[in-house]
């Protein structure tokens, strides 16, 4: 691997490092010196004391984010906006400095080694580090691992294998010099069409929670942090830095909290960042609601909060609210603490509270301990993770008359689509990672010595080859800054190709391309949530070509979120769903296409029939507010975003979505929870520890592998609850639970406890946790949908689990509610 990446390093042509300080350059001085404080008598409070109030102010807010921008990307920027770093003050020097540490990282928090304040360097990375591979005057690169979206994680089942990734992430994280991570993702796929669903897990907050707490477990385990992110509600990307989210008191706490409850209880995340938008009238940013009384005083939260990048608007309502630093940072808002205080807006304690926070953070830092990085984390080890875990998150979605595995006759392979080609390993935007290579699909077919038609190659290669030099720049400004694999468009194919391809090869491939990133949402538009005509009739000429040879033709989803399937999945001998699976992406599929791998993945999230019977059809992306104006439009001087007036109200409720199919009895083409084997499993001896539910309940289940090939199953545990006083889902997941590798005839027992929290509802009259009195399923199940097993609890008295405060509820801001 490191021979491998050396020739990648000769071979690349180094950009000239330009420093730039996007929206704005820190151009006044500080008095620093270059005289380390002792870290081993470093006291957080004698510290405080001894900072001016103007170097608290610069430790709460960034040095600026900082670049290296080739000129057509430069010249984007606009003219008012382009500042260079005044590098004669001492400021200026300091922060030159600074940014060296770690080239390419999304900011880094100021130091004064006089304090022994050392910064800390905050790194994007949802799906790996994101760093740059080369830097100016080194030798060697810095390639980091893509490692599959949080989708194909979540699609796992597995969080004992998502605590080996975030194990594995933060070694790269560590060996590279950085301190903290901005991952994991944890707002829902509430919405087919979000732009950056596939930086999050699921459609479901059990899932969601479950798995960001052992990806932070994973993560920190090495020493370093990470800012578990958008808290909260942050659901689309159009108009994302001034929308107005409308939802109930339930369901922002039992769907759009609890998975970020769940991670700050279960993992104690270094950090939280906190959203673009606004929830219920306030922007989470400036919300003390929801940064000190749920995160802090309910939760227990003992980090600081970041924004979001140009987050919010009013910097002093921030540093009130519980929202510690602000990203990137700018004169102007450094300025504007120093005033605050001055003219008694913003009391200097609450500004040592928020320094205090940064502080006690920074003491665990690798830098802070002076850890000598190695820039040479165990990256070939990384890349057979990273296989596995690609592998074991892809979905098969059909396999008629066992199409696949590949039958050992089969050699020969022609592989339809672009994109087999040209294979999206991750998606664009600050979740794109720097990695070495991505392996294609045709790659992988090679690795594993099939041989693909070369006529049929070379006729794609010149088409890819021309195309991408004719594809005009992406219209997305962020995935043009920070990078990101355009899908190519389908070629329209002759069907007498096809044919030509059906009498020479054993089977036909055809790979299906999307992908998605910051700064835009989906369209319910051909192209993109649904198929357009080209790649219709891409699938149905190859099929029926091959058909006619009595072949196989298997379909290969390589998308980074939900598709239409409904109207052509019965067209292909089978359909396998890779999503997009990392740097090893064309050896993950190949392996799932051979056999090597039985796939056991399972969608974390549901596939409608339509976009229309999705149910936030009515309501996604919102609203333009009318006859409302924006006096601080840009107002962070940061997003390249124009603010509009916007809102979304979330009609929908708790009924996001399998909750809202099932409930409402609407057919969706795969359910969540779906996925096939190429084995099969039987359930069975369902044990309850009691039928009398008091304050817990141990579930053990039975599954053996009753087929041919070894293989592994995600058992789901679903609950139906009574309804009497709160209305309810008819079915929601309350655990989760995977085998091991299970062998022909093998079986295992798998335990589940449940806790009161599990059962319980929102009462928002009372605000309060409550297990209703009543009657309770509980549903084992292969699927949402497939339930093997079923047996019933009861509770005899309601059960107060937990009273919370009143917070955050719709009507705070006048007549926000529109009828």
């Amino acid at each position: 691997m490191e021979n491998r990446m050396l020739k990648i390093k000769k071979n690349m042509i180094i950009y000239r490092i330009l420093l730039l300080v996007i929206f704005g350059g820190i151009l006044f001085s500080c008095q620093t010196s270059e005289k380390d404080g002792n870290k081993s008598e470093f006291d957080v409070s004698s510290v405080i004391e001894k900072m001016t109030v103007e170097e608290k102010a610069q430790l709460v807010v960034g040095t600026g984010m900082y670049l290296p921008l080739p000129d057509s990307i430069k010249a984007m920027i606009p003219e008012g906006l382009r500042k260079e770093l005044d590098t004669t003050t001492a400021y200026g020097k300091m922060v030159t400095r600074i940014r060296q540490y770690l080239p390419g990282t999304a900011g880094v928090t100021a130091e004064f080694p006089k304090y022994g304040i050392t910064s800390q360097t905050l790194a994007d990375g949802p799906a790996g580090l994101r760093i740059s591979p080369v830097r100016e005057g080194k030798e060697g690169t810095f390639y980091a691992t893509a490692f599959p979206i949080a989708t194909v994680l979540a699609s796992t089942w597995d969080t004992k294998l998502i605590e080996n990734i975030g194990q594995a992430i933060g070694e790269e994280v560590l060996e590279y010099g950085a301190d903290i991570l901005l991952a994991p993702g944890l707002n829902l796929q509430r919405d087919p069409l979000n732009g950056r669903n596939f930086e999050y897990y699921s459609e479901d907050p059990l899932v969601t929670g479950k798995m960001a707490a052992a990806m932070v477990n994973g993560i920190q385990s090495n020493g370093v942090g990470t800012s578990i992110k958008h808290y909260a509600v942050n659901n689309q990307e159009t108009n994302r830095l001034s929308v107005n989210t409308i939802l109930s008191e339930r369901a922002l706490r039992e769907m759009y909290l609890k998975g970020f409850e769940i991670a700050v209880k279960e993992s104690q995340p270094w950090t939280v960042m906190s959203s673009y938008n606004k929830v219920n009238g306030v922007y989470t940013s400036e919300d003390p609601e929801l940064l000190t009384t749920i995160l802090r005083d309910e939760w227990g939260f003992d980090g600081y909060v970041m924004t979001d990048w140009g987050g919010g608007s009013d910097i002093v309502a921030q540093l009130k609210a519980g929202n510690d630093m602000i990203q990137p940072g700018s004169p102007e808002q450094i300025q504007a603490v120093i005033a605050a205080v001055e003219n008694g807006e913003l009391e200097e304690s609450i500004l040592d509270t928020n320094v205090r926070r940064i502080l006690s953070v920074m003491l665990r830092t690798p830098r802070f301990s002076d850890y000598q990085n190695s820039n040479k984390p165990d990256l070939e080890a990384h890349a057979t993770l990273t296989r596995q875990a690609a592998s074991d998150g892809m979905i098969l979605l059909e396999n008629k008359d066992k199409a696949l595995p590949f039958s050992s006759s089969v050699k020969n392979i022609a592989a339809f689509g672009a994109n087999s080609y040209d294979f999206i390993s991750g998606g664009t935007g600050s979740g794109d990672v720097n990695e070495a290579y991505t392996v294609s699909l045709i790659e992988g077919l090679q690795n594993a010595d099939y041989q693909v038609d070369s006529e049929l190659q070379d006729i794609y290669t010149s088409y890819i080859k021309e195309t991408r030099a004719n594809q005009p720049p992406p219209e997305n400004f962020l995935t043009a800054l920070l990078g990101g694999k355009q899908p190519l468009p389908e070629m329209e194919l002759d069907e007498n190709i096809a044919k030509k391809m059906a009498s020479n090869s054993d089977i036909a491939l055809i790979t299906i391309g999307r992908n998605a990133g910051e700064g835009d949402d989906r369209k319910p538009e051909a192209g993109d949530f649904y198929l357009n005509d080209k790649e219709k009739s891409l699938i149905k000429v190859v099929t029926e070509a091959f058909h006619a040879e009595g072949k196989k033709a298997i379909v290969i989803l390589n998308i980074a979120g939900v598709i239409e399937t409904a109207s052509w999945k019965n067209v292909p001998d089978a359909i396998l769903c890779s999503w997009l699976p990392g740097q090893e992406a064309g050896n993950s599929v190949v392996d799932i296409l051979s056999g090597k791998v039985n796939p056991s993945g399972k969608l974390a999230t549901s596939f409608p029939n339509s976009y229309e019977d999705a149910p936030t059809v009515e309501n996604f992306p919102g609203n333009s507010v009318k006859g409302e104006t924006d006096d601080k439009k840009d107002e962070s001087g940061f997003s390249f975003m124009k603010r509009e007036p916007w809102e979304v109200v979330y009609e929908e409720d708790i009924y996001v979505g399998y909750r809202y199919y099932q409930t409402f009895d609407v057919p969706v083409s795969y359910e969540f929870g779906y996925g096939k084997s190429y084995t099969s499993f039987e359930y069975s001896n369902l044990q309850l520890s009691t039928d009398s539910f008091t304050d817990q309940l141990e579930i053990t289940v039975d599954v053996k592998n009753i087929g041919q090939v070894a293989g592994k199953e995600a058992i789901q545990v679903y609950l139906k609850a009574p309804t009497e006083k709160l209305e309810k889902p008819e079915s929601q997941l309350i655990a989760f639970g995977k085998t091991s590798l299970l062998e022909p005839e093998a079986g295992e027992s798998l335990s589940f406890t449940i806790n009161a929290k599990d059962l319980a509802s929102f009462d928002e009259t009372n605000s309060r946790w409550l297990v209703e009195a009543g009657e309770y399923t509980i549903r084992i199940g292969a699927s949402s949908q497939d339930i093997k097993l079923t047996d019933q609890i009861s509770v005899s008295e309601d059960i107060t689990v937990e009273t919370v405060n009143k917070a955050m509820t719709p009507n705070r801001e006048i007549e926000i509610m529109r009828q």
